[in-house]
């Protein structure tokens, strides 16, 4: 039997209990993929992620993201917390910058050193593809159980946006709308599971907290997540949505700077900020950042 080891962090907060929780492989050498997409529905997180060596020399490491059902080409969560546990165990070697590879390519994390500790993480995502829109308000409507104008009074688009991984972004007017929401997986079925992406981001421009812009609620059966406490894949497409459709406009530096509250409804408050960089009116840059608290360790034993 082999014991792999495992750091367990909460990712989007800086407190424990809170944000997303996530479990890191620092060490993932000589397990396969079925075995990793075991243990990961084994912990049933969100995702758990594997650190292996990189495959370009001029990278840091390479990891591989699952979820209980599926693996991942990028996440946003595992992303920052990963970087976070790596710099914890002084694997980084204080480092401003790390090269991740990931199934959409190299993903640059920058590190906020306080003294010879990673304070906050920043990534990096590829540049955002706008895909379909969704054109039956109704149906979404009939399947997070709120009133179709919760939708359409927003006069804003379902969209699908994706900057590694496509979700359908939905508007809703209210606060109230999204705490309304109870989603019901037998209309998503019919609804959207043939549809370009299953996967289902409803934000509001109302807010629980004061520092936040968004509060954002992210459900995604198919990868075996009924509701994510923080999405950090899909806040930068989210972003990218709100910058596309000049919902945040930009600062005086020329780049959309905001905060996105989720996960309040699961009791896991998780803050995330989004940074979006443009270029003559253009995205030329997407980026996430937050906090993470290490909540644990463990190991697996595997024969």
């Amino acid at each position: 039997m082999k014991k792999f080891r495992y750091h367990l962090v909460d990712v989007f907060t800086d407190r424990a209990f809170g944000g997303n929780p996530l479990a890191v492989f620092t060490d993932a050498s000589g397990l396969s993929a079925e075995t990793m997409q075991a243990i990961a529905k084994e912990l049933n997180l969100s995702e758990t992620a594997f650190v292996l060596p990189p495959e370009g020399s001029r990278n840091d490491y390479r990891v591989r993201f699952f979820t209980p059902a599926v693996e991942l080409p990028m996440a946003g969560h595992p992303t920052i917390g990963t970087a976070f546990v790596l710099a914890l165990e002084q694997m980084t070697d204080f480092k401003s910058t790390i090269r991740l590879e990931e199934g959409v390519g190299v993903i640059p994390v920058n590190i906020n050193w306080q003294g010879d500790a990673p304070a906050e993480i920043q990534m990096s995502q590829p540049l955002p593809v706008f895909g379909s829109r969704f054109a039956d308000a109704g149906a979404i409507a009939e399947m997070l159980s709120i009133e179709e104008g919760a939708i359409t009074e927003t006069g804003l688009p379902l969209e699908v946006v994706s900057t590694g991984v496509p979700f359908l972004f939905v508007p809703v007017k209210r606060l109230q709308d999204a705490r309304a929401i109870r989603f019901r997986r037998e209309v998503w079925e019919r609804v959207l599971l043939n549809f370009e992406t299953p996967h289902v981001f409803v934000f509001t421009l109302e807010t629980e907290t004061a520092g936040a812009t968004v509060h954002s609620r992210m459900f995604a059966p198919a990868m075996g997540i009924t509701e994510d406490p923080a999405t950090g894949g899909a806040s930068g497409p989210l972003g990218c949505y709100l910058a596309r459709h000049r919902v945040v406009l930009p600062n005086s530096s020329g780049a959309i700077e905001f905060v996105s509250e989720q996960g309040m409804e699961m009791g896991r408050p998780s803050f995330i900020k989004i940074k979006i960089e443009l270029a003559e009116e253009k995205i030329s840059g997407v980026k996430i950042s937050g906090q993470c608290h290490l909540i644990g360790e463990g190991f697996f034993y595997i024969g």
